[in-house]
């Protein structure tokens, strides 16, 4: 049980965009408040992309009874690949440019009042996604939100980072609007064991957020063992920026050509040597081909209580 944890790490990402320039501060802060309530807490920064991973692995084979990860989706992803298989629970401040997770989980923007909720939260064990690769190249990318390929990916892939460090969210509508204009929405090929197709975007989705106001597969469950798939069949700029609209209106399961289905797995592959791209909780993973599963019983996560 929870209550029963007392010995805990923080791990936080100072160059998250809520974070920039209070960091110490509102980790300090975070760390209080957790003691207030007998949580005992280690706090760890990173230094670079991959430093989440290390610092959760290190602290499950230290025998830490919780690892708290504070950041956006990019810190929580690499947390998640460093706990993934243990039994050490994840416990989430939000901190970042978006926070998927923590708009699933109804987590409180406030990390003083987001901390306060993480003593009585209940533990529960849950499937994540994974990402391979067929000639095995790259070791398994989990992931616990969502995936995708195709304009997505690529745009996740095209961000700057310098971009995203100073205007935060902004840079990835910036270039969402810019792949709009400019990318030609190549067609590849879907295989689920349901259905097989072709499709110029797939979303993998574990959580119905997708990021800032977006909700995408909106019957997606984080509990469950499946994924929800929204595949889009067109190439035509026009529709995509009305099935955007339809997005943000809620209103894009509508949409002729969006197809909605669950699955646990889905391969993605390249056709005509198209030089196509994937993300995972909006971090980029490279080129197709990819495949996406479910994998059971791989995490378990701190739920809080709704405020």
């Amino acid at each position: 049980m929870l209550s029963e944890i007392h010995d805990a790490v923080l791990i936080y990402n100072p160059a998250a965009g809520r974070l920039r320039g209070r960091h110490r501060e509102e980790m300090n802060r975070a760390r209080a408040t957790l003691r207030e309530l007998s949580v005992e807490v280690a706090l760890q920064e990173t230094v670079g992309p991959g430093s989440a991973t290390e610092l959760a692995r290190a602290a499950a084979l230290g025998g830490r009874k919780l690892v708290i990860a504070c950041g956006g989706d990019g810190t929580i992803n690499e947390v998640v690949n460093g706990l993934a298989g243990s039994q050490v629970p994840m416990a989430v401040l939000p901190g970042g440019t978006a926070n998927v997770l923590a708009k699933e989980l109804g987590i409180p923007w406030d990390t003083h009042h987001a901390a306060r909720l993480v003593p009585g939260g209940t533990l529960r064990r849950i499937a994540l996604g994974v990402a391979t690769w067929p000639d095995s190249s790259r070791p398994p990318r989990y992931f616990i939100s969502l995936a995708g390929a195709g304009p997505d990916g690529q745009l996740v892939n095209a961000v700057d980072p310098s971009v995203k460090k100073r205007v935060g969210i902004l840079a990835y509508w910036a270039e969402g609007f810019k792949q709009l204009a400019t990318y030609s929405f190549p067609e590849f090929r879907v295989t689920t064991a349901e259905r097989q197709g072709t499709a110029t975007l797939v979303v993998v989705g574990r959580t119905k957020h997708y990021g800032g106001p977006v909700r995408i597969t909106t019957e997606a469950d984080l509990f469950s063992e499946q994924f929800e798939v929204l595949s889009v069949a067109t190439r035509s700029r026009l529709r995509y920026a009305l099935n955007f609209t339809s997005l943000l209106l809620g209103m894009h399961r509508g949409r002729k050509e969006n197809t909605f289905w669950k699955t646990s797995r889905v391969q993605c592959e390249a056709v005509n040597g198209s030089a196509l791209y994937a993300q995972v909780d909006g971090e980029p993973i490279g080129r197709l081909p990819v495949e996406f599963r479910i994998v059971p019983d791989a995490l378990t996560l701190v739920v809080p209580e709704r405020p």
